[in-house]
């Protein structure tokens, strides 16, 4: 494999102490040994590859999904819960300016699709992921930023729509005190516990007959007559499609096409020990809402269900065990200064994974140019439970020729390079300064 970061970003310390793997254990996948066929080869286990392996497998095609560690190791294993619109970093406006009015309005359309089939999964598959929140709550971080949601808020008063907006005066009999300005809900989405959200697709596309592997990661992927012959450490894959699913942990090889068109980037979180009601009280935060700052190095946060509190965060942006240890103490620096009355509550957990970013802003999904046969979905910017599961929907109608049923805009069709190559990590550390000055 070629990535972009050192091989410490790809190990297991970063995820060590995950507290999502201590509410479900992973299932014990065979590691693929020897030759296999499939109809559809999937590369990568999160979302994406879960959902399309699903939904193929319903479809009754032959499927085999490769993935490169354990269940839930990666992203979709690792993320802060957040089901919720999103998937693009660009404003509709200029969604509008760059891809015209109709397919910006077919983009919208797809992030609000995105978490109505999250939810139908959960439900059609009986999955329990310990969901909560009505909608997501984003919290001005300054008075301009509190000036900036009250005329969304207005301008959603004058399409008809009944804002949730609440003034600062307001944010503490809500149970969202702390240092912010004002707030907005978007009443579309919820949160949930993710490893136990994949895992319930993992049990569903099984059941439905797709065969999972474990420890197999691709090495290579070849194109042999008519069919894609995937190489892994223990055997060979050979499918007349495939499907790459594997976001901010993608290889610049895997395939070609790939290099310079994806930039990973260090999302960190933490948990910490139950709170106490008097503990809630003191802070002034009792509300079960999924929230984040309007910051663009955002932070993201949520009381959870047993009532430990999860707070994350953007900004890392290198590999190594001092960088690491570097970024999470920058992230206890602001929980405290967030949220000051829980200063002396333990972070029993903390870890960090991958987010994964695209030059235009917006996710890919669709067919691998120069590369019949193969297509790819990745680049949800943050917000892969719904975009990624939707993403594998979406890819399950494209490999069968089929046209999508739910909304898919041209908006995800095209994937531009980054400058630099290999090098284009270097484009972060001014981006990420001058979003800092900005915030």
């Amino acid at each position: 494999m070629r990535r972009i970061f050192s091989d410490y970003a790809y190990g297991p310390r970063p995820r060590s102490n995950c507290w999502w793997d201590e509410t479900i254990a992973a299932p014990d996948w065979p590691v693929l040994h020897g030759e296999a066929e499939a109809d559809v080869a999937i590369i990568g286990g999160g979302f994406t590859g879960m959902s399309a392996a699903l939904h193929l497998a319903e479809s009754g095609v032959s499927v085999a999904l490769l993935e490169a560690e354990t269940a839930g190791w990666g992203a979709s294993g690792r993320n802060g819960g957040f089901c919720c619109l999103g998937g693009s970093k660009l404003s509709a406006s200029s969604m509008r300016r760059f891809f015209g009015k109709a397919a910006a309005d077919t983009y919208g359309a797809s992030e609000e699709a995105a978490v109505h089939l999250v939810r139908d999964l959960l439900n059609t598959h009986g999955i329990d992921a310990d969901t909560h929140s009505q909608g997501e709550t984003q919290l001005a971080h300054s008075a301009k930023a509190a000036a900036h949601l009250s005329a969304e808020a207005e301008a959603m008063r004058q399409q008809g729509e009944e804002p949730d907006f609440l003034t600062r005066d307001q944010l503490k009999d809500k149970g969202l005190n702390g240092s912010f300005h004002a707030a907005l809900t978007t009443p579309l989405g919820f949160a949930l516990n993710p490893r136990k959200y994949l895992l319930g697709l993992a049990a569903a596309a099984q059941k439905a007959g797709a065969r999972l592997f474990q420890r197999s990661a691709a090495l290579a992927v070849r194109q042999v007559g008519d069919r894609h012959q995937i190489e892994t450490n223990n055997g060979v894959l050979r499918a007349s499609k495939v499907i790459i699913a594997t976001n901010g942990y993608s290889s610049e090889n895997l395939p070609d096409w790939l290099a310079g068109r994806y930039m990973p980037t260090q999302s960190t979180v933490m948990v910490t020990r139950p709170l106490s009601e008097q503990e809630l009280q003191a802070q002034g935060w009792f509300s079960h809402q999924m929230a984040y700052d309007t910051r663009n190095l955002l932070h993201y946060f949520r009381l959870m269900p047993d009532k430990r509190f999860l707070f994350g965060m953007r900004g890392g942006l290198f590999a190594s065990p001092q960088a690491e240890a570097g970024i999470r103490r920058k992230l206890r620096r602001d929980f405290d200064a967030m949220f000051p009355a829980w200063k002396s509550v333990e972070t029993t957990h903390c870890w960090s994974g991958m987010v994964c970013l695209s030059r235009n802003l917006v996710p890919f999904i669709g067919p691998v140019p120069g590369h019949p046969g193969m297509f790819a979905g990745l680049c949800y910017h943050g917000n892969g439970v719904a975009m990624g599961s939707y993403s594998g929907r979406l890819l399950s109608d494209l490999v069968q020729g089929r046209t999508p049923e739910l909304p898919y805009s041209p908006v995800v069709q095209k994937m531009a390079r980054f400058p630099f190559g290999r090098g284009r990590r270097v484009l972060m550390p001014p981006a990420y300064a001058f979003l800092g000055l900005t915030d």
